[in-house]
């Protein structure tokens, strides 16, 4: 038997109750005799954008919340923070010990998560970090669209590109036509060296549907894959973005396609509350057997 196929490792997809859908991770709940080398070897074999790792219990700030230390790996590098990975991790305790009140102690600092069933399915709410939204260097801008061959022309004018926060750090791209985000083929080296000089996690590139619907795709070089199928940390830098560009009302919920152009479609809810910087990022998900 694969070792990681043993007891002990699991495997979710998050953002989709489809096995063969949303974004797969590798969960480890008790991950407390492992290190990071160890840790990222787990990540580097499964092969998924990013796995997660529980080290231990903790004091959750919330009254009755249940408290858990947490480090994510992608195949390459430890990383601060993981949308995803923290959604399956919070399923995967759903199942095991029931729906909740939980709360994650990470990198980027301490991450609430609410899992409720809702019908025959678990569907899991994480709060991030408080966000921030600053502006990209005109030359970083330039390198980033030349890595993407993405003309400056086929950007949509009315989404300007910022680099956005909520716990790890995104590159917002708001491409003018669906047909724009569709055909993504980039310069991968070139790509994952910018990203490290401005300690950036994916690329959020997206396009606007409607007020409140939108297409995205996540280029993740620097996790060492090409693209991340659905994306929970960029997609609560995404509403911070919004937020702070006015580009939607104070309180609002938003839903993001994620996956579609790479035959794994999965749905991330985004909700903004008037009065809390924070932003919400929802969805489902499932086991994968094997």
């Amino acid at each position: 038997m694969n070792e990681f196929a043993r007891p002990g490792i699991l495997r979710y997809t998050a953002f989709s109750a489809d096995p063969e859908g949303g974004n797969p991770a590798g969960v480890v709940l008790d991950a407390a005799g492992l290190d990071a080398a160890a840790m990222l070897a787990v990540a580097a074999e499964l092969g998924y954008s990013e796995s997660a790792f529980l080290t231990g219990r903790t004091e959750a700030a919330a009254p009755g919340a249940r408290g858990y230390a947490i480090r994510y790996f992608s195949p390459k590098a430890e990383v601060p923070f993981c949308g995803h990975a923290t959604v399956a991790t919070a399923l995967a305790l759903a199942e095991r010990d029931g729906p909740g009140d939980l709360e994650f102690t990470t990198a980027a600092g301490p991450v609430p998560v609410t899992v409720v069933r809702a019908g025959a399915e678990l569907r899991a709410t994480l709060t991030s970090v408080e966000p921030h939204v600053t502006e990209i260097a005109p030359d970083d801008l330039t390198e980033a669209l030349a890595s993407l061959d993405w003309p400056a022309t086929d950007l949509d004018p009315a989404l300007p590109p910022r680099i956005a926060y909520a716990g790890a750090r995104h590159l917002v791209l708001a491409a003018a036509t669906r047909e724009r985000l569709a055909a993504l083929d980039y310069d991968f080296a070139r790509l994952e060296a910018l990203m490290h000089r401005l300690d950036l996690t994916t690329l959020q590139l997206v396009w606007r549907a409607s007020d409140t619907v939108f297409h995205v795709r996540d280029p993740f070089p620097v996790g060492g894959v090409v693209e991340d199928p659905a994306t929970g940390a960029a997609a609560a830098a995404f509403g911070a973005y919004l937020r702070a560009l006015s580009l939607v009302p104070d309180t609002a919920g938003l839903t993001l396609h994620q996956g579609e152009d790479m035959g794994r479609p999965g749905t991330l809810t985004v909700t903004l509350r008037a009065g809390d910087a924070r932003v919400r990022v929802s969805g489902t998900g499932t086991r994968i057997s094997g």
